[in-house]
C-alpha cells in the first residue's frame, strides 16, 4: 500500500487523515496468471494499482484476440472508459503473471472524492495517468513502425516483456507473429 502512497506523493502532498480515508476504502486482492478481471460485456467495478505483475487489455476475437495495452506494476489498471460511464465494456483484461492489486471501487472513490479534500486531485491524478498513456499509445500507432513500438516496449520494460508470450506482442505491435520474428532477427 505504501507503493501507491509514494506514486501519488511524487507530486502532490497528502495529509496523513486523507492518506487515512484514501487507505482504507483500498482492497488487496492477489490473481493467478490469465486471470480476467474485466470481461466484454461486463462493467468495470475497479480502479486498481498493480503492486506486482501485469496485465494486458484485449479485445476477443474467434481466430486471434487482438491486444492493445500492456500494464505492469507500479501503475494504474481500469477499463476506464467503462468504470467512468458505468457502461459495459468492449474489451477485457486478464493477468499475464501472478498479479497483486490494491483496487478501490466506484462507490468508494465517490466517497473519497466528497469525504476528502485531496480525493479529487487523486482522482484527476489517476484519469491523466491513464488518459497519456492512452494518447501515447495511439500516437505510437499513428507515427512509429511496428519495430519502433516493439523496441519502445522492449526499453520501458525489458525485464518483464521477456514473460509475456510473443503472439500478444505481436498484436499489440500491429504485426503477425511471423513479422515479429522478422523483426527480432533484425535487431538481435
Amino acid at each position: 500500500m505504501e507503493q501507491i502512497r509514494k506514486y501519488f506523493e511524487s507530486t502532490i502532498k497528502l495529509t496523513d487523515q486523507d492518506w487515512k480515508v484514501f487507505s482504507s476504502k483500498l482492497v488487496r486482492k492477489e490473481f493467478p496468471k490469465k486471470h480476467v478481471l474485466l470481461n466484454a460485456g461486463h462493467v468495470e467495478n475497479y480502479l486498481s494499482f498493480i503492486e506486482t505483475g501485469m496485465v494486458r487489455f484485449y479485445i476477443p476475437k474467434m481466430e486471434n484476440s487482438l491486444t492493445f495495452a500492456f500494464v505492469f506494476e507500479n501503475n494504474f489498471v481500469s477499463g476506464y472508459d467503462s468504470f467512468l460511464t458505468r457502461k459495459v465494456s468492449d474489451y477485457q483484461i486478464e493477468t499475464l503473471s501472478k498479479t497483486t492489486l490494491w483496487r478501490l471501487t466506484y462507490n468508494d472513490l465517490q466517497e473519497i472524492y466528497s469525504e476528502t479534500g485531496i480525493g479529487n486531485t487523486i482522482g484527476r491524478y489517476a484519469s491523466e495517468d491513464l488518459f497519456l498513456k492512452k494518447s501515447k499509445r495511439e500516437l505510437s500507432l499513428l507515427n512509429e513502425t511496428a519495430e519502433q513500438r516493439y523496441r519502445n516496449l522492449f526499453v520501458e520494460q525489458p525485464h518483464l516483456l521477456q514473460h509475456i508470450p510473443l503472439k500478444y506482442i505481436a498484436s499489440y505491435i500491429g504485426v503477425t507473429p511471423q513479422a515479429l520474428s522478422r523483426i527480432r532477427k533484425r535487431i538481435y
